[in-house]
Parts: C-alpha cells; sequence; structure tokens
C-alpha cells in the first residue's frame, strides 16, 4: 500500500481530503503544521507529499525547502495544496522543486490523478536501465517527459571513437562532458614534477568517467588515456546539470546511475547535490578528526592542506579558505596555516544546510 503524507493545517480539509485517499486505498499520515510534517517525512519516507502552502509555525515552502536539501527525503514526489492562483506563488514553488499544484477547491478526481501520475512517473525512474549508450538515451527519453525537461534536454549528446593512447581529457582541463565508457578501456592517472605517472583508476565497460569534477566545478584532477580502441557515450554538460537540478525525481534516479548504487559513493554524491558548502566543510574537517584519532588515540590539531581539504568537500580551494575563516569568527575552529584546531564539535555536529 503506498503511503501518502498529507500536511494541512485545516482540520476540515485535512480529514475529508485523508479520507478520499484512504478510500482509494492509500496509507495517509497526518500532520497539523509543516513542521511535525517535516519530522513525518524524516521518519516514515513517505511515496508522496501533499503539503498546503500557508500555515502556522512553517509553511509549504519552508517544507520543501528543508526536505528538498535531505538526501533521504529529497526525491519524495511533492504536491502543493493552495488557494493561492498568482503566477508568482506557483514559480516559486516550481523553483523550489514541487513537481505539481492543486488549487483548492479541487475534485477527488483531480486529486488522484495527480497523484497517480506522480507516483506513475516516479516508478518509470526505478527502472533499471543499462549502463551503455543505449541505455542511457533510454533513460534521457524518459526524463524529457518531464515538463521541466523537456526543453532542456539537447539533441548533441553522441559516441566518441578513441584510438589507443588517446586522451579523452587532461589534467587542468576544465570539463565540458559527461563519459559513458561504452566499449574499450580507458585509465586515469596523475603526473608529478618529473613527469612519472601513477594510475588512479582502470575503467571498464558501463562505468563513468569525470562526473566528480564536473559535479565539483574543478578542473580534472587527472587525466585520462585510452588502454585500447575506446568507444565513449558523450553527455553535454548542461544536459548533465538539468538532469541533475531541475527535476528531485530524475535527479535521485540520476544519481544512482552515476554512483552504481555503490552506498558510500551515492552519499557523497546525495551531498554534493544538496548539502550546503558550510556543512560540507564541516562534515570534512569531522570526518579528518576522527582519522587523526583512529591513528594517534588523542588529538588537539589536525593537519591537512587547504588542497587536500577542498578535494574532500567538493568545492574550489578559495570557497574553503573563505568557508574556514568564517568558522573560525564564529569559534568553531581555531587554525594555524596547515594545523586547524577543532573548538566546537557539537555545533560542527549539527551544522544547518
Amino acid at each position: 500500500m503506498r503511503k501518502i503524507l498529507l500536511i494541512e493545517d485545516n482540520p476540515e480539509i485535512r480529514e475529508n481530503t485523508a479520507e478520499i485517499l484512504e478510500l482509494a486505498n492509500y496509507n495517509v499520515l497526518q500532520a497539523e503544521n509543516g513542521r511535525v510534517g517535516v519530522d513525518l517525512a524524516r521518519k516514515e519516507q513517505p511515496d508522496l507529499i501533499i503539503c498546503d502552502i500557508m500555515m502556522p509555525q512553517l509553511d509549504g515552502y519552508g517544507v520543501l525547502h528543508l526536505l528538498s536539501k535531505e538526501p533521504a527525503t529529497a526525491s519524495i514526489p511533492f504536491i502543493f495544496l493552495t488557494a493561492k492562483t498568482e503566477k508568482e506563488d506557483f514559480r516559486k514553488g516550481m523553483n523550489l522543486g514541487a513537481d505539481d499544484y492543486l488549487t483548492k477547491p479541487f475534485d477527488d478526481v483531480e486529486l488522484l490523478d495527480a497523484i497517480e501520475m506522480r507516483l506513475k512517473k516516479n516508478d518509470i525512474l526505478k527502472t533499471n536501465f543499462r549502463k551503455t549508450a543505449e541505455g542511457m538515451e533510454e533513460f534521457i527519453e524518459e526524463a524529457k517527459g518531464y515538463e521541466e525537461l523537456e526543453k532542456l534536454i539537447s539533441s548533441e549528446r553522441r559516441t566518441s571513437i578513441l584510438k589507443k593512447k588517446q586522451y579523452l581529457f587532461m589534467e587542468g582541463n576544465r570539463p565540458n562532458s559527461l563519459f559513458l565508457l561504452n566499449k574499450g578501456r580507458i585509465k586515469t592517472f596523475k603526473s608529478n614534477e618529473e613527469g612519472r605517472e601513477y594510475i588512479t583508476h582502470l575503467y571498464k565497460e558501463g562505468e563513468f568517467i569525470g562526473y566528480l569534477d564536473l559535479l565539483e566545478e574543478t578542473n580534472y584532477r587527472e587525466s585520462a588515456m585510452a588502454l585500447e580502441d575506446s568507444e565513449v557515450y558523450v553527455i553535454p554538460k548542461d544536459d548533465f546539470f538539468s538532469l541533475l537540478h531541475r527535476n528531485r525525481d530524475v535527479a535521485a534516479k540520476f544519481i544512482k546511475i552515476l554512483s552504481d548504487n555503490l552506498a558510500d559513493r551515492e552519499e557523497r554524491l546525495l551531498k554534493l547535490a544538496y548539502n550546503s558548502v558550510r556543512k560540507r566543510v564541516a562534515e570534512a574537517l569531522l570526518l579528518v578528526e576522527k582519522q587523526y584519532q583512529r591513528e594517534q588515540g588523542s588529538v588537539q590539531q589536525i593537519t591537512i592542506s587547504r588542497d587536500d581539504l577542498a578535494s574532500i568537500v567538493g568545492a574550489s580551494k578559495e570557497t574553503v579558505i573563505r568557508t574556514l575563516a568564517d568558522f573560525k569568527d564564529e569559534k568553531l575552529i581555531d587554525s594555524q596555516g596547515s594545523r586547524i584546531t577543532i573548538l566546537n564539535q557539537t555545533k560542527l555536529e549539527r551544522m544547518r544546510n
């Protein structure tokens, strides 16, 4: 039985709507305000959320904003209930990531049709797509069925042939595409000042290449070269970000495809996509401190370069430096060069998004 969370402060509307949903064989969770609704969404992980906009304590926009910033709830289909019909209100909700609107008063059929359509689209994106050029085309065609993506996804995707020892990209270049290895083998490697290289990864068919640098909007930190004649499927940068940011359902599926369903890689991608830089810097500092504690038993200071910290955070070195300066001003840390002392671990752990 599908689980639907209904957030509505008007008792009469909430009870009537819940009755309609229960008659349609949905399991209905009810929340009388936005704060209760957010707590229920985090705890129960519903299949869909229906939420009023104008509510005390926390309005519908606030509910959507909070849930869309958390990996566990970001991909749940979200429908607004509203008596407001002004265009700016619709635009604000859609920009925040709402999937649909229902304007009060609405009839039973309108409500159930909207729910059925959103659940159906969400189910489509749960399909397992093959990690091939053809499989990605199928996924993108499904994604283009969403209004937000229909006109944004280009037709510039292509397949590129690489000869043995030909570069796919070089360290220091700016990423402009996502690559899926369709045939062959590719290595990524880094070179030191003496020109010696060490291999960072060997890619096989069905693996994506270069997406973290693209997602983090940094220059390539390594080079990629074909070990044999190879074929790569090329997705333009704009298409990559449209798939990732324009629709939460599509983004959740795309992240799963990219991360190959490995929990740690998926979690990092979700955090990069949804967490603020401040929160990511806080988590990175706590991670490094934990490693130091494990190795040294007790630690007063941690030592890490700004470049290495930026690599963990997934942001530019300059951004990380500015964030550390803010943390220092807020008495969360103290720093002397590459040495950092955590002064308030609790506040770093509870850093808001």
